[in-house]
């Protein structure tokens, strides 16, 4: 899943309490419906001995501890700087994203040694009744309509961990559908289609799982943003009256902020404090139009922007 959460740097910005209040919002919209599914399908999956639809309750239950941990990591990510933490809790944002990322892995593979230890045993394989289909195709209704809400939260508000918890609820979506299809086989007379379709569920939430974590594994070892964002952000830092050319553009996660390290060129003949003045402009300007959370600027003089890389001569 590749999304950035700003298509267009000149977007109006949302505060950190407008981010904080939507994401709360959605998640325990989440919280309810997961709840509600959880129940449905557990109980359903039990009396109508269907694995298939089991095993989607189980995600279900695993979409509503990953609420929570959202919850927990949205209180969390806003508060402000301390001393331990200059640049602040962002990232509490991102290892949320790992947690969803590594609770997804666990569920998955679970859910892939019941499926299996199933299959090995067909004769023990019943017949799914009828009502556990309607349950599945509710949830999958469901689970569609909170994955559209949720995601068009995220990209109102640009929060990459509330992409990541839509996507998981559309992981849901897909599920069930497979989940309906074994239990439409089962009830055809292929009974091993049931836990074939638990066994799939496993492997997507398994997948799903280790595509979460490994990027936010990225993302906590500082992983740059994409080329057309340090573009983007360039371009504003040599639209600044004053600037001549910009280089050592370089940029770092922060949650769903960003911080950069730039060397900006300035006439050679400026004093320090109209060179200075130059970066306070270029600074302001970057985070205004762009998700940064800092800027470090470093003044280079025209004409010799590397100047600090040069050892200087030694004396004769």
């Amino acid at each position: 899943m590749n999304f950035n959460p700003i298509d267009d740097p000149e977007d109006s910005q949302h505060t950190p309490a407008e981010r904080a209040a939507a994401a709360s919002r959605s998640t325990w919209i989440s919280v309810l419906v997961n709840l509600i599914l959880t129940v449905a399908q557990i109980a359903a999956g039990i009396l109508a001995k269907s694995q298939g639809l089991i095993a989607d309750g189980i995600h279900s239950l695993s979409d509503l501890i990953a609420d929570f941990v959202v919850l927990l990591a949205n209180h969390h990510s806003q508060k402000d700087a301390d001393m331990d933490h200059p640049y602040g809790h962002q990232r509490y944002e991102t290892a949320a994203s790992l947690v969803l990322g590594l609770l997804l892995l666990a569920v998955g593979f679970g859910m892939l040694w019941s499926a299996v230890q199933k299959l090995q045993s067909p004769e023990s394989i019943a017949t799914v009744h009828i009502f556990a289909l309607w349950v599945a195709i509710g949830a999958l209704g469901a689970k569609e309509l909170l994955f559209r809400y949720m995601l068009a939260v995220a990209k109102r508000v640009k929060s990459s961990m509330l992409v990541a918890n839509a996507w998981h609820a559309r992981s849901d979506a897909a599920s069930s559908l497979v989940v309906g299809v074994g239990i439409v086989g089962n009830l055809a007379g292929y009974t091993i289609l049931d836990p074939i379709a638990a066994l799939i569920v496993g492997f997507m939430v398994a997948k799903m799982g280790w595509g979460f974590a490994w990027d936010a594994l990225h993302d906590l070892m500082d992983r740059a943003v994409d080329d057309a964002e340090v573009q983007a952000i360039r371009q504003t830092l040599v639209g600044t009256p004053g600037v001549s050319d910009v280089h050592d553009v370089r940029t770092r996660k922060m949650g769903d902020m960003i911080v950069v390290d730039a060397h900006l060129e300035v006439d050679a003949n400026l004093t320090v404090e109209q060179g200075h003045d130059i970066a306070v402009q270029a600074r302001m300007r970057v985070m205004k139009h762009h998700r940064v959370l800092n800027l470090m600027t470093h003044v280079d003089p025209w004409k010799r922007p590397d100047l600090d890389h040069v050892k200087p001569l030694a004396r004769i």
